[in-house]
């Protein structure tokens, strides 16, 4: 069996070799089972020359022999019309057919919404594939907040995506933060397991509260002081996490207008930075892993 990514012009393909082993199987077991498309991938696939065998259009029910190349339309096929495209900084770290892996500046908000229509993460991304002749849709895999600089993931279509989010909080998608905090956290490395819901006066703010939904945060002060540098790793998702656990522990994020106090004159945002992320990639699963160093703001905020 030999599976690869297809290249060229046009959507992107999945193309798999057909081994001795699975010589006789229907075309939508070797989908599901080997090239590990979702039902809803395969339903997508189905329209005319998503799945070719021999370079010719078969239907799932088709049995496969060995020898034979087995090939699955997965990219978008229109451009995303939902999003408007709009010029802006792409920080592109590392890309391939399938995936993007992004150093998100701090104050870009990563979806359009009310009051960012056109200079959100998706705009500049929409813009950037148009640029590049990639038919792709904006498909963010995490999130960060718009303060929040540094890595996240960004898939090129639906089957990476899904992949993906299912990796999420798992071992084989890790992310490491850093933040500069005011004080030091009491014991300087431990674990914060603590439920968080929304603040019943805020559409915005969450706090810590003993019927919100689980949360756990893994924390090490790496440099203590009046101001100091902690690295973070999340165990689940919940909206502002981070910023909610340190200031649970005492310990705000320097400049934190929600959950400490903002100070521009120090930093202009909440100084959170997604510093390492790892994940298995969707087609290949091979392990992969980035870094970027702390952004200037943050670092500064060590030497004061």
């Amino acid at each position: 069996m030999e599976l690869a990514a297809g290249s060229g012009a046009g959507p992107r393909r999945l193309t798999l070799t057909v081994g001795a082993q699975q010589a006789g199987q229907r075309v939508d077991t070797l989908l599901r089972r080997t090239l590990r498309l979702s039902g809803t991938s395969v339903k997508r696939a189905k329209t005319a020359g998503g799945i070719l065998l021999d370079g010719q259009p078969v239907t799932v029910r088709a049995q496969a022999q060995a020898g034979q190349i087995l090939s699955v339309r997965v990219g978008d096929t229109q451009w995303d019309d939902s999003v408007l495209p709009a010029p802006g900084a792409v920080d592109i770290v590392y890309e391939d057919g399938d995936i993007l892996i992004l150093n998100k500046a701090p104050g870009v908000a990563v979806h359009p919404g009310p009051g960012h229509f056109d200079d959100t993460l998706g705009n500049f991304i929409i813009n950037y594939y148009k640029m590049t002749s990639q038919v792709a849709k904006f498909r963010p895999v995490n999130r960060l907040d718009r303060g929040t600089s540094g890595l996240m993931c960004v898939a090129k279509h639906a089957h990476a995506q899904e992949i993906l989010k299912g990796q999420l909080h798992t071992p084989a998608f890790a992310r490491i933060y850093l933040a500069v905090c005011g004080g030091c956290p009491v014991p300087e490395a431990g674990v914060v397991d603590a439920p968080i819901g929304r603040s019943a006066d805020s559409i915005l703010r969450r706090e810590v509260q003993p019927e919100g939904a689980p949360a756990r945060t893994r924390y090490q002060v790496l440099k203590k002081g009046v101001r100091s540098l902690v690295k973070l790793a999340l165990d689940t998702g919940r909206t502002h996490q981070i910023r909610v656990h340190m200031a649970h522990l005492g310990c705000p994020l320097t400049g934190d207008f929600l959950y400490g106090q903002e100070d521009k004159s120090l930093i202009s945002r909440p100084a959170l930075h997604s510093a390492e992320l790892a994940l298995v990639h969707p087609v290949t699963q091979k392990f992969l892993r980035w870094t970027t160093p702390l952004p200037e703001d943050m670092a500064a905020l060590l030497k004061t």
